[in-house]
């Protein structure tokens, strides 16, 4: 080969990795815009969306390599090889598309929340329970100690689902706390950060500072959140390399036992009182959809919702085969 050639195969070789690498990061970015959507309601988890999206393993990852180690690479090596160490590129573009989803997509889902509530959830029942067969099929062996996993997720979403909203002043030390534990919920597939504000009762608070761009409130979330999230993401990698079975078993259970949170059809119990509002839907009695529609004199949407959640099913099948025969050997790429 001449080196006129050799050049342009060069050439040829560094057009198609910036391709490759413009489609991937693409991608990742719209994978964090629907984890950011799914996040701002209460009820929806976005750590659901990374793994139906194939990008779960690799968050937990990227994020359990950063730490004090990381400021010894900075000062020893340079930028670059702390960005390469930390999958810099990844993490940006997931997170850019997590907070340009949170900013610009919260009025639209608050916005459908009111207007089409049962709709929305029973998207989002046929979306977590659908979830659950990729994780289940990641399993090796459902041996005992697998069984004894799922029914422990089980128990501690419904547990959670069994929670009442209580209200706590925005300072920023609840802020802090508040952002830590919510952000450790947005990434365990099934139980779902916002709902985990709303029952502290600071979620009315944080949606306000968002839509307000509140900055020292932000921020002081934002802080509670980044710390939150760099030592969970590490105890989960963790225990997904020690014990993957168990683990994933764990898992399926938090989404199944979280279905009980996303039931379209709620009325409210002694302790909410009224009628719905939609948005709390999580914190509301779930009913029979008959039973909603003569307690509410509403309609039951039944049809709908059962459309709306077959169509979630079929969106999260789609996505998983997908991302196993085309997307997943790019994302190793």
């Amino acid at each position: 080969m001449t080196e006129d050639a050799r050049e342009m195969k060069s050439a040829a070789d560094a057009r198609h990795r910036r391709s490759v690498w413009r489609s991937r990061y693409w991608g990742v970015g719209a994978r964090g815009l629907a984890m950011g959507a799914a996040d701002v309601v209460p009820g929806v988890s976005g750590g659901t969306i990374a793994f139906i999206t194939g990008i779960y393993q690799e968050l937990l990852g990227s994020l359990s390599k950063i730490g004090p180690h990381t400021l010894v690479t900075l000062y020893k090596e340079g930028v670059a090889a702390t960005w390469r160490q930390i999958n810099g590129s990844f993490l940006l573009a997931l997170f850019g598309g997590v907070l340009i989803s949170i900013f610009s997509l919260a009025k639209l889902i608050s916005y459908l929340l009111d207007n089409y509530p049962i709709l929305v959830w029973g998207f989002f029942f046929g979306l977590i329970l659908a979830s659950t067969v990729p994780i289940a099929r990641r399993v090796a062996e459902w041996r005992w100690s697998s069984w004894v996993a799922l029914v422990a997720g089980v128990a501690l979403a419904i547990l959670v689902s069994e929670m009442r909203p209580t209200a706590i002043a925005a300072t920023p030390y609840t802020l802090f706390f508040s952002g830590a534990l919510a952000i450790c919920a947005m990434i365990l597939p099934g139980i779902s950060g916002s709902f985990i504000l709303l029952m502290i009762g600071i979620y009315p608070q944080v949606i306000t500072a968002v839509h307000q761009f509140q900055v020292s409130a932000l921020v002081w979330f934002a802080a509670g959140a980044g710390c939150g999230l760099l030592l969970f993401s590490r105890l989960l990698s963790w225990l997904m390399y020690r014990f993957p079975s168990v683990t994933l078993s764990f898992l399926v259970g938090v989404l199944l036992g979280s279905l009980k949170i996303v039931w379209p059809w709620k009325l409210a119990d002694s302790v909410t009182g009224g009628l719905s509002n939609a948005k709390l839907a999580p914190t509301l009695s779930n009913v029979l959809p008959w039973d909603f529609a003569v307690a509410s004199g509403q309609p039951s949407y039944l049809v709908g919702s059962a459309l709306a959640a077959l169509a979630a099913v079929a969106l999260v099948l789609s996505i998983e085969w997908i991302n196993h025969h085309y997307v997943g050997k790019d994302l190793q790429g």
